[in-house]
């Protein structure tokens, strides 16, 4: 199958039929079938051969043919063990590993370890919608050893990925991806390149990790409490947001606020990651001043 183009709709249905291979909607299984965008997204994430790759979900094998032919080795790992034999046809490359379980249960740094040392190691997918955030999240706070994240997500998802303070899309999720990487959209995916088609657009959206989180912070934990906190009522105050959802003082918040130089009466949606750092520092200093 080296040479043959697994993106065209008619070889993935001969292919996907030969087989009795049925979508799964619970899986979010949407496959790729335009070669310039597969192209694009190696481009992005600039695959070359000293590349390690860390696919998720590479589905019927699409942009996995094309990391296969571009990188030094990659890892994909697929949860429907029902692509099996499909895989045995579709990418049978010598530099690939396929490993058919779930991410979300999937030790990444051992994997890197193991089987990516030395290599610039790289994560590309075409992530299914349901379950986006939460992969985005386990590779942030799991802190891998990589380079850069290059994903297809749903667009409104890209947006809030990308979103800067005082736009509807800002959100925790933003201040999360921000505070460990540089994030950009390099460009929208119409529905209509997949199968079977979804219902809205996509996104790829372009991750490059810093050496460092982009602030410095007491208490990383507590950051992302008050992060949480600050978006959990999103018409709410700072003061009223912090206080209610995070179970917080409302005396003591004023003086923490105040001490980070906070307006009290702002809202969340209105503070960049550097002032949540002031809040987080503050109140993590006062924590430690009651137990002293």
């Amino acid at each position: 199958m080296d040479d043959i183009k697994l993106y065209s709709p008619k070889v993935m249905k001969d292919v996907l039929d030969s087989y009795g291979f049925k979508f799964s909607k619970s899986l979010g299984q949407n496959f790729l079938i335009d070669g310039n965008i597969i192209n694009k997204i190696v481009d992005t994430a600039e695959i070359d051969d000293n590349s390690g790759v860390i696919e998720i979900g590479p589905g019927f094998g699409t942009l996995t043919q094309c990391l296969c032919k571009r990188g030094k080795r990659v890892i994909a790992i697929e949860i429907d063990k029902s692509l099996i034999d499909v895989h045995k046809n579709t990418i049978p490359y010598d530099n690939i590993k396929i490993i058919y379980e779930d991410f979300m249960k999937i030790d990444v740094n051992k994997l890197i370890k193991e089987e990516l040392e030395g290599m610039d190691v790289k994560i590309v997918a075409n992530l299914p919608y349901y379950i986006t955030t939460p992969i985005i999240m386990k590779i942030l706070e799991d802190k891998y050893k990589i380079s850069k994240i290059v994903v297809m997500v749903q667009k409104e998802v890209a947006q809030r990925l990308n979103a800067k303070p005082n736009t509807k899309e800002y959100s925790s999720i933003s201040l999360a991806v921000q505070y460990r990487a540089d994030t950009k959209i390099a460009m929208i995916v119409p529905n209509t390149v997949f199968m079977p088609r979804p219902k809205v657009d996509s996104a790829v959206i372009e991750l490059n990790i810093l050496e460092k989180p982009r602030i410095e912070v007491l208490d990383e934990k507590m950051l992302f409490s008050v992060i949480r906190g600050s978006f959990g009522q999103r018409r709410k105050t700072i003061l009223n947001s912090i206080s209610s959802n995070l179970n917080y003082p409302k005396d003591i918040l004023k003086i923490v606020l105040e001490k980070a130089n906070i307006n009290p009466g702002i809202r969340g949606e209105a503070l960049s990651l550097e002032e949540f750092g002031r809040i987080s520092d503050e109140m993590t200093k006062q924590s430690l001043e009651i137990i002293n």
